[in-house]
């Protein structure tokens, strides 16, 4: 019997409680973490109060991993037990299917999510395909690397994938999980980088990110001065915005890219579009090469989140913390259940 010792809500909003249970044999191709620290992600409170519906209670959850592969399957490939590594919001995929055989594995239409139908990293182990366990050097902090596996990928794939230049000069929407690792990732990349916020009390912390300029988006003359300047704008919030002067400020063949879930539709007015050649994308998180890219380029210019500290007993706390929007700006829970 393999008993995992967790944290999982019985229901819908529920506050999580202890809860063990038999996770049966280890697959082949999969390893088992002992975690060592857990990311705590928006996405785990939108499960909790199963926002998407698709939650399955109980439900532990958890899918910024940081720990140490403790067992692995025969049919494990490039790992070792012993081998500390990340773990983000998937688990597996299916390794045969069109967009897995060009690496896309993100976009595997039977793709695996560590939380969704299955336990979390809430817990004092869990498990994955070997695909998805990203190697991660001891000379990048444990403590602080979780969010990088999903916040951190989701906005350091289009980076890769919309081909962004040294030579661009980009916005980044938002300075919260998300953003304050884009600016990061976009200075050291070699870009100018201009911060979008609507508090200008980020004004100096986003400077002192990465951002070169900050503009506050309630500022309809700010919005101005930066029209038809920027190559790509990166947007991580999930709130509405005024659009037409985000979309304005793009140079003529620039890119409004998406990683923010917004929930309301995103007026365009097409000849915004068509007249300047502009375009609007957006992706998920990232594959496993590109993860592991990511792995190398924080390593490089040691780009960690700023995160915030709880032990893995008050979850709850934590949790609390985060839907209070009082998290500066990633929290982590360091296992304490041995």
């Amino acid at each position: 019997m393999s008993l995992f010792r967790s944290f999982a809500a019985q229901e819908k909003g529920g506050r999580l409680q202890p809860y063990e249970f038999d996770a049966g044999p280890l697959g082949a191709e999969h390893v088992e973490l002992q975690v060592e620290f857990c990311g705590l992600c928006h996405s785990d409170l939108s499960m909790l109060d199963n926002e998407w519906m698709m939650t399955r209670y109980p439900f532990v959850p958890g899918h910024e991993v940081v720990g140490r592969i403790v067992e692995a399957g025969p049919q494990v490939k490039g790992l070792k037990v012993g081998q500390r590594v990340g773990l983000g919001w998937y688990s597996g995929s299916c390794l045969s299917c069109a967009q897995c055989l060009s690496g896309n594995h993100n976009l595997c239409p039977q793709a695996e999510a560590t939380i969704v139908n299955r336990p979390g990293g809430f817990a004092n182990r869990v498990r994955c395909h070997w695909a998805w366990a990203t190697p991660l050097p001891e000379a990048l902090s444990a403590a602080a690397a979780g969010p990088l596996f999903c916040g951190g990928i989701t906005v350091f794939n289009p980076i890769l994938q919309c081909g962004v230049l040294p030579t661009d000069r980009v916005g980044v929407i938002g300075i919260g999980g998300l953003g304050h690792l884009a600016l990061q990732f976009l200075n050291k990349w070699g870009c100018e980088v201009v911060a979008f916020t609507t508090s200008d009390s980020k004004r100096d912390e986003a400077l002192r990110l990465g951002a070169h300029q900050v503009i506050n988006t309630r500022d309809a003359n700010q919005l101005a001065r930066i029209a038809g300047s920027l190559n790509f704008v990166l947007s991580t919030v999930n709130a509405p915005l005024p659009w037409d002067a985000v979309i304005n400020s793009l140079a003529p063949q620039g890119r409004l890219h998406i990683v923010g879930a917004v929930l309301e539709p995103i007026p365009v007015a097409a000849f915004s579009l068509i007249m300047a050649q502009r375009s609007i994308s957006g992706s998920p998180v990232g594959s496993p090469s590109t993860a592991a890219k990511m792995v190398e380029f924080c390593t490089r210019h040691q780009i960690l989140p700023t995160i915030q500290s709880f032990p893995m007993s008050q979850a709850n706390d934590a949790l609390d913390y985060l839907r209070a929007g009082k998290a500066r700006y990633r929290v982590v829970l360091q296992n304490d259940l041995g």
